[in-house]
């Protein structure tokens, strides 16, 4: 899986038939991620695995180990996370708590600071979508990329939220609100494997994120030149059935953002990779935040 999201690749942690740039694994039953149990670096076998190098492991010596040197290494404390450099929930935490706070940040920036200066929030969203593309293209995560994303998506959305709250009141605490029960909702449904990403799933997902992706590109283009409303995507019924369809896209983004960290967990990804899942999570809330935004406005208009 390249990407869980049709705007931006992230790169880095899920390349191609590669999991986080490690060696490739034949698929399995028709799981895509069943590969990526071959791809494990921690399991790898011969001369390339460097903890087989001889007199570097105490265990692959010829000379069997003493009783008092089989004592010391059982004594010895495991390996943790800060030992091995592997990614854990508590690092997608710790840095998903990071980028959302710094996009929060941002929106108290744009709303109280730069709430009439609309021009400055599309610049804004201008350069938060050149970052985004700019980490979508690098082979690893750069935190400061992430975090200079979220600032300036954060002034973006500081200053729309607060102009649909002055056009429809409480408007942006009512998004805020359904994104939060969304995400609760798809976290739970995926932790009970109620929704399991397979590949049909994803194939099918994609192709309606494309649709939607180009419906939008024609929408803007027929409302720059000439249609004012476009083709109706942004009013009335339509507009409803197109919120609510970009709503339960950003839901299958999240449902692939949670696959996409459960196996960067299981098969041992590098701790930076963590911000690669904080930086998906993101997108995906993001998007969801401004479909509801799109369809409180079109619900209470």
């Amino acid at each position: 899986m390249r990407s869980s999201n049709p705007v931006f690749s992230r790169r880095g942690f899920t390349r191609g038939n590669e999991y986080a740039g490690f060696g490739t694994g034949a698929q399995q039953g028709g799981d895509p991620y069943a590969q990526y149990s071959g791809g494990n670096p921690y399991a790898q076998q011969g001369a390339g695995a460097p903890y087989q190098q001889a007199g570097r492991n105490p265990y692959d010596q010829q000379q069997p180990m003493t009783p008092q040197q089989m004592e010391e290494a059982y004594a010895g404390p495991s390996a943790g996370p800060a030992e091995t450099g592997r990614m854990t929930i508590d690092d997608v935490v710790m840095r998903t708590g990071i980028t959302l706070g710094t996009v929060v940040v941002g929106v108290v920036l744009g709303w109280f600071a730069l709430g009439d200066h609309v021009g400055i929030a599309y610049g804004a969203a201008l350069v938060a979508f050149v970052l985004a593309i700019i980490q979508s293209f690098k082979r690893t995560p750069s935190p400061a990329l992430i975090v200079g994303y979220a600032i300036f998506e954060g002034v973006f959305l500081g200053v729309l939220s607060r102009a649909y709250n002055e056009a429809w009141q409480g408007a942006p605490v009512q998004a805020v609100l359904g994104t939060m029960a969304v995400f609760a909702g798809m976290l739970i449904a995926y932790r009970a494997r109620i929704i399991r990403v397979t590949a049909r799933y994803q194939r099918i997902g994609m192709a309606i994120a494309i649709g939607f992706m180009f419906a939008l590109v024609v929408n803007l283009l027929f409302a720059a030149f000439g249609a004012g409303n476009g083709l109706g995507l942004a009013t009335g019924g339509l507009g409803i059935v197109f919120c609510l369809l970009g709503i339960g896209l950003g839901a299958f983004f999240l449902s692939l953002d949670f696959k996409q960290i459960e196996d960067g967990i299981r098969y041992g990804a590098p701790r930076n990779e963590s911000w690669l899942a904080a930086f998906g999570l993101t997108l995906s809330l993001v998007w969801i935040y401004l479909e509801l935004l799109r369809l409180i406005a079109i619900l209470r208009d």
